[in-house]
């Protein structure tokens, strides 16, 4: 049973976030992943090892966890063996536990997620021929409450840690079977125990996007330091050109993502004025379409060749007429923005307030904008059968028990041998 109140909400639009400590396990054990090497040589010290003892197994601990993605500390061959059995004594190889998996038809899949305190969330891998992305959770929940979404009804429970960020990202390379293959020969120091060279295969999952369950500048911290592992060379090593940030406009965190982070944008737009942007996006009522186009402007980073995205779901009567179109134009050019727009067809859910744009009137939408100089691709829907497509992330769980659904789990591992 999950042991974390919800998070206490000042406001429904303007939440005050801190950093969560992770939570302490019950057997005294510290989880690794989601620290660095810095922390990690910290508490290498704190149990007992000298200063250069301490940043040695530092150095190899996290080659080991994030570029090799190893679970366990006896897979640690260049360690000697005496010291494995005490770093497992110590410390542990964290991952989110999965609870249910759901293939689409159309390649797509999604999986419900628990942190180790009893929280579920989601995430989901979009293959496509020349791409791979993963679409990662930040928080447990949202508050923001935009209304063509379904995380949006949900209450936000609490931010995910830098563990559980990084964890989903090392859990689709499990998945994936992602890992490089070889051996560390040469790195290490003593007690190698394998040969031939090291080498890294090609890769399914080539692109991340922070566009998963809630407001990722809203966990600003958590965020950047999971990124930051992602992106590290001697870790998980993806370019911060392969990793897509996506905010609903948080204004005031918007030039520290691209100063500390680096990473591309994303905006989710979705409307032209503010009357329809307050009602379908009500952070909007705190930080409107001026502030958060000038912060877009000035954004670290932004060019022609690293343009932000304007993310633009297409509510049927809402926010999808020529004049929308013509005024979308004239907005990012007002602005002088490096932009292209992600034209999004609603994807419904059960009690959703709006309807789906006639593919007729999206694709007249998209050729003004596109008339008007500006990239206006419309984004396929994927995994609507599995309710992975954008929008639809939102944890169901609810529908099994917890009984039924530990057993799904056991018997999948079972059948995994």
């Amino acid at each position: 049973m999950a042991d974390t109140a919800l998070m206490t909400i000042p406001g429904q639009i303007d939440p005050v976030t801190v950093p969560r400590e992770v939570t302490a396990r019950q057997d005294g054990k510290v989880d690794l992943i989601g620290l660095p090497r810095s922390r990690i040589a910290e508490l290498f010290g704190e149990a007992g090892l000298d200063a250069k003892a301490a940043k040695l197994r530092a150095k190899q601990v996290f080659h080991w966890l994030y570029h090799r993605g190893v679970t366990e500390f006896a897979s640690m061959t260049d360690i000697a063996k005496t010291m494995r059995p005490w770093l497992a004594e110590r410390f542990v190889i964290g991952r989110p536990q999965i609870v249910e998996s759901q293939h689409s038809v159309d390649g797509t899949r999604k999986w419900l997620l628990r942190t180790a305190d009893g929280h579920e969330f989601e995430m989901v891998f979009i293959p496509d021929e020349t791409r791979g992305t993963l679409c990662v959770s930040s928080q447990v929940g949202c508050t923001l409450n935009c209304r063509f979404c379904h995380t949006g009804t949900m209450r936000l429970v609490r931010n995910l840690t830098p563990g559980e960020i990084v964890g989903q990202v090392m859990l689709a390379r499990d998945a994936l079977g992602e890992w490089p293959k070889g051996s560390m020969a040469g790195f290490g120091d003593d007690d190698d125990e394998t040969g031939g060279d090291y080498t890294s295969d090609g890769r399914l999952l080539t692109n991340i996007v922070m566009m998963g369950m809630g407001e990722p500048l809203y966990n600003f911290e958590h965020v950047r330091d999971a990124l930051r592992l992602v992106m590290d060379g001697d870790g998980l090593g993806l370019s911060k050109r392969r990793i897509t940030l996506s905010t609903s406009g948080v204004v005031p965190m918007m030039a520290r993502a691209g100063e500390e982070i680096g990473v591309n944008l994303a905006v989710s737009l979705h409307a032209t004025s503010k009357e329809v942007r307050d009602e379908i996006v009500p952070l909007n009522r705190k930080y409107g379409l001026d502030e958060l186009l000038t912060a877009c402007a000035a954004y670290p980073g932004a060019s022609n060749s690293r343009r932000i995205t304007f993310e633009y779901v297409m509510l049927d009567g809402v926010n999808d007429s020529d004049d929308d179109a013509r005024e979308l134009v004239r907005l990012l050019k007002q602005y002088k923005l490096p932009a292209k727009v992600n034209l999004i067809p609603f994807n419904p859910w059960p009690g959703a307030p709006y309807g789906t744009s006639p593919p007729e009137r999206v694709r007249q939408f998209a050729e003004i904008v596109f008339a008007g100089g500006i990239s206006a691709p419309v984004r396929t829907p994927r995994g609507r059968d599995i309710d992975a497509a954008c929008g639809q992330l939102k944890t169901a769980a609810e529908k099994k028990s917890r009984a039924e659904l530990d057993r799904l789990a056991e018997e999948k591992q079972a059948a995994l041998g």
